[in-house]
């Protein structure tokens, strides 16, 4: 997917405002759309100042890497307002005949009927099926109209919750780093030179734990989760212990 220019992702921080000030002014709940890192990281510098009005964000999930975002406090206001987040589990109508079907497979199933991504959340994937986080007003239309992902055909249904099934697992590596700075465990996961490690950062396209870095040299905590723009995503799992050359054991989970 296309990255948002700089002048989207400012109209965004005025969107933004505009309803935290509609939620304020008419004391109402008001929402985003899904928001993606960077526009996650639009809300979180100008959290300070929008704090007052009461903001939570939610995907649909623990740990959603996709979300909205509400204005309004429901301490004030007197009521909760539930997300307008629905969840879809589009499976093989023959699952022993069915393709390996991949993230990228569903989403490109979904962005071929012209769905808006921001629309969409989540997508969980796993055992030739997944789980679909979108707007309540796309949810129907989804239903009806996705029929076949690659060359599979499939079906769709709204469910309340995600039933347990095999999900995509990271791929859990243990790494020999000289320190647990957030530039060096990049390098060591995504096999990059130094310089290549620092780009990243310059460029604006490492975020940890939801929040754009550009300290290189921060040093990771347990469980943040690390992403790179263009390379992927990874948790960081801890050090465990050192090298007899005095390296630095780190084990990551590495989405691939």
């Amino acid at each position: 997917m296309a990255e948002k220019s700089e002048k989207e992702l400012q109209q965004l921080g005025k969107r933004l405002q505009d309803l935290a000030d509609r939620a304020y002014k008419q004391n109402i709940f008001t929402f985003t759309d899904f928001l993606g890192l960077a526009e996650q990281d639009v809300f979180w510098k100008l959290e300070p100042e929008l704090r007052s009005v009461g903001t939570k964000l939610w995907g649909g999930r623990e740990g959603a890497d996709r979300v909205m975002l509400r204005f309004g406090n429901p301490e004030e206001l007197g009521y909760e307002a539930e997300f307008p987040i629905v969840c879809i589990h589009i499976r093989p109508l023959n699952q022993k005949f069915a393709d390996d079907l991949s993230h990228r497979d569903f989403l490109g199933a979904l962005m071929n009927l012209g769905i808006e991504r921001e629309t969409l959340g989540d997508i969980i994937v796993g055992e030739k099926q997944a789980y679909l986080f979108c707007l309540e007003s796309m949810a129907e239309f989804i239903v009806e109209n996705v029929s076949q992902v690659k060359h599979t055909s499939v079906t769709c249904e709204i469910v309340k919750e995600l039933k347990e099934f095999v999900q995509e697992e990271p791929k859990k590596e243990l790494l020999q780093v000289a320190s647990p700075r957030a530039d060096a465990v990049i390098a060591k996961v995504w096999k990059l030179s130094r310089e290549e490690s620092l780009s990243l950062f310059r460029s604006g396209k490492v975020f940890i734990a939801g929040r754009s870095c550009e300290n290189n040299s921060r040093t990771l905590k347990n469980g943040e989760a690390v992403n790179a723009r263009g390379y992927g995503k990874f948790v960081f799992l801890g050090e465990k212990g050192e090298t007899r050359k005095g390296k630095i054991n780190v084990e990551v989970a590495v989405y691939r």
